[in-house]
């Protein structure tokens, strides 16, 4: 699990295809001292599996359905991404509940700067708008974020200074895919909201 809260900006040196795959090898000091093979590390909010750790460069195998499903696909080496170490027990939850596993892609579809800070417009795939409030969270390339707006078509945030300048999200330009994860209790309360109608009109 993680939540949401950037560790640092690491960098994508390879991608090399396997059969029906790709292994990816990721520069980030401060994401690799302490991690071991099998540690989990969200990489643009993608929940993958440490293969193997080389300095400061950690490697590990993405299935060709999650190159599909998500942005991760259309990095090149020199990408710059986002990278958390999964949340231990004892650490604060500085953002909210991440799974790492990605429900969908949208595009940036607009950005307004201001004085103090930035509203950035992401679309969103009807599927996934009934799980966003505004308010809500909402992780966006494994960012944690409020909805400040919801739209026809998406939703949009504000991003301050911080956020800007320490993740992915103060380069993306309109036009760029990003990864999305709705909040996962609202996946839960709708599931045993259909549950209890299911009994209640049998």
């Amino acid at each position: 699990m993680f939540t949401g809260i950037v560790e640092e900006l690491g960098e994508l040196t390879e991608l090399r295809a396997l059969d029906g795959a790709a292994r990816l090898s990721i520069r980030g000091a401060a994401v690799a001292e302490g991690t071991r093979h099998g540690d989990s590390i969200a990489v643009n909010g993608v929940c993958l599996t440490v293969a193997g750790i080389d300095g400061d460069v950690f490697t590990a195998d993405v299935m060709k359905e999650t190159l599909d499903r998500t942005a991760l696909g259309s990095l090149a080496p020199g990408a710059r991404v986002n990278l958390e170490r999964a949340v231990r027990a004892d650490q604060r939850l500085g953002g909210h509940i991440v799974q790492g596993h990605v429900d969908g892609t949208g595009v940036v579809a607009g950005r307004e700067p201001s004085e103090h800070w930035e509203t950035v417009r992401f679309t969103l795939p009807p599927g996934l708008a009934r799980y966003v409030v505004e308010k809500g969270s909402i992780a966006v390339d494994g960012v944690s974020l409020t909805v400040a707006a919801l739209h026809d078509d998406g939703f949009s945030v504000g991003l301050i200074p911080t956020t800007l300048s320490l993740t992915t999200l103060g380069r993306r330009a309109p036009g760029d895919l990003v990864n999305l994860e709705v909040d996962v209790i609202a996946k839960y309360v709708e599931r045993l909201t259909e549950a209890h109608r299911t009994r209640a009109a049998s």
